[in-house]
């Protein structure tokens, strides 16, 4: 299968999240697409298995580690790069998390999440979080309870009163693993400051490959926006910006259009990578 590089969420190929992108997978099975997302090394790769047409598409996503529901920088790459072939314009992607549309022109794109939801978090599982970053109760920012949020995958969510704190937390890549894997999360462990009502800076914790931490998260951004809006944290329509990958030598910027009700529209730029 050939594999397409794009750094997405940034205009710059040292930026952002990598994603491999393969545009024809189809008839590969899920292992064989398992074996080429490790080889590619990168969080998440894409893979179109089916097409209605040029501009609906059957999607899958796989990490290194397994296949996961959705992923958005991944999402937004392979719209950008559809674009460049078939002119901008709309996308639908089926994908397994829910029928994703899409619109892409001038290097960016846009898709708007599934019905964001989100739920409670239980006491042990707030605990081992705490435990696992080495911080405590009253690390946490008062404004934001923690929450599993999810747009397309569930992350939890942890938001940080204090800068120091949110740049200083370390944790153990092979135990964060298995706390995802413990609790079903299939991608990231959120972790945000409020730099502002409608700006966040974000750390999204997946140890994959040789991956501890996601440059830039769409789905993560999406269920983030989605759980603002659940708790009444942002008063709709509204635009939140994310700030993304500055803990990994990685920076990227999520726009996330935010509206009364439905999916949020998560929104960034995707370029090549050098092969």
């Amino acid at each position: 299968m050939d594999v397409l590089r794009y750094a997405a969420f940034t205009d710059d190929p040292a930026g952002g999240n990598p994603a491999g992108i393969v545009l024809d997978a189809t008839g590969a099975s899920a292992e064989q697409m398992l074996a080429v997302a490790a080889e590619v090394g990168y969080a998440e790769t894409a893979f179109v298995v089916g097409r209605t047409d040029e501009r609906h598409l059957s999607m899958r996503y796989f990490s290194p580690h397994a296949e996961v529901p959705f992923c958005g920088h991944a999402t937004v790459a392979t719209a950008v790069a559809l674009a460049t072939r078939h002119g901008d314009g709309e996308f639908t992607f089926d994908t397994p998390a829910g029928t994703i549309a899409l619109r892409a022109a001038a290097g960016r794109a846009s898709f708007t999440s599934v019905e964001p939801s989100v739920a409670d978090l239980t006491g042990p599982q707030l605990d081992g979080l705490l435990d696992l970053f080495g911080l405590a109760p009253d690390d946490l920012d008062p404004r934001y309870p923690p929450r599993v949020a999810a747009a397309g995958n569930r992350h939890p969510v942890l938001v940080l009163h204090d800068a120091d704190r949110f740049d200083g937390f370390t944790f153990d890549p092979a135990r964060a693993r298995r706390v995802l894997d413990d609790n079903g999360w299939p991608a990231t462990l959120t972790v945000a400051l409020a730099r502002d009502t409608l700006v966040f800076e974000v750390r999204n914790v997946f140890p994959v490959g040789g991956i501890t931490e996601d440059p830039a998260t769409g789905s993560a951004a999406a269920g983030l926006c989605g759980y603002l809006r659940e708790l009444g944290l942002v008063d709709p329509p509204a635009r939140v910006t994310i700030h993304q990958g500055r803990h990994v030598g990685r920076p990227g910027l999520i726009t996330v259009d935010v509206p009364p009700g439905g999916g949020v529209v998560v929104s960034g730029a995707a370029v090549p990578m050098p092969a």
